[in-house]
């Protein structure tokens, strides 16, 4: 049984990593998936992978090209998605970038980028769907924040707070929400292994494993496993919570 029957998903940063799993992991459990990026070569990719991984002959899949920082873009977006859709039973905000370095070299303009993408996006897109899923009377809103967010980490300043502001969004609007038949969790991801963690040295790895009681890395899938769960039936008594999927670093 496909714990996603009939439902509908919008993930942001759905093109790769992370976001690239849950959307094919959605598709398998039955989704309709719409994925959110910058990069059309990347994004038609997926799409493509979104379409072998179906498994009803109603199940519709959409790449949107757009920059989820930018407001005006993500309404018009949603709005496009909605009149063709009926409406999105599901939203995934999963984009994020890093621009890592100490706070007295780290300039604003690497402060702004980081915020406006990891953060600011979480507003554009809740913002524009809050209507419809309270009008619809149900809605999964799930944010990917990180174990950064929770534990502070030297050199990310920007990516901690952005990380951080997710939680403490999710928390109020969780309690906003709470009556209207949404639910607002995050999954708070230790390190996986993705494009981001690709570029550490193998020094920096293994300072890394160091830290996790289970002395390795997780993959994309372990989240996809996590976001499947809370956009499902079986989490309908959660909300307002944060769920690590990190290998004991966080306990």
């Amino acid at each position: 049984m496909q714990l996603l029957k009939d439902k509908k998903a919008l993930i942001t940063g759905g093109t790769a990593g992370i976001g690239k799993e849950i959307a094919l992991c959605y598709a398998r459990q039955g989704a309709s998936v719409a994925i959110c990026g910058t990069n059309l070569e990347r994004s038609q990719a997926v799409l493509e992978e979104l379409k072998q991984a179906q498994v009803f002959p109603d199940q519709k899949f959409e790449a949107i090209i757009v920059n989820v920082s930018d407001k005006k873009s993500v309404d018009e977006a949603i709005q496009k998605l909605i009149e063709s859709w009926g409406n999105i039973d599901i939203l995934v905000n999963n984009a994020g970038i890093t621009r890592d370095g100490l706070l007295m070299r780290m300039t604003e303009e690497d402060w702004d980028a980081v915020i406006d993408t990891n953060l600011k996006s979480v507003y554009n897109t809740c913002q524009s769907l809050v209507r419809p899923m309270i009008k619809a009377k149900q809605g999964k809103i799930i944010n990917i924040t990180s174990v950064v967010g929770l534990t502070g980490n030297a050199g990310q300043v920007n990516y901690a707070a952005s990380k951080s502001g997710m939680v403490g969004f999710t928390k109020s609007l969780a309690q906003e929400l709470a009556t209207r038949g949404i639910c607002v969790n995050c999954i708070a991801p230790g390190f996986i292994q993705t494009r981001m963690t690709d570029v550490l040295t193998d020094a920096q790895k293994e300072g890394i494993l160091k830290k996790i009681p289970m002395g390795k890395m997780g993959c994309p899938q372990d989240i996809a496993n996590a976001a499947v769960f809370l956009a499902s039936h079986l989490s309908d008594y959660m909300t307002g919570q944060v769920l690590t999927v990190d290998g004991g670093m966080v306990m």
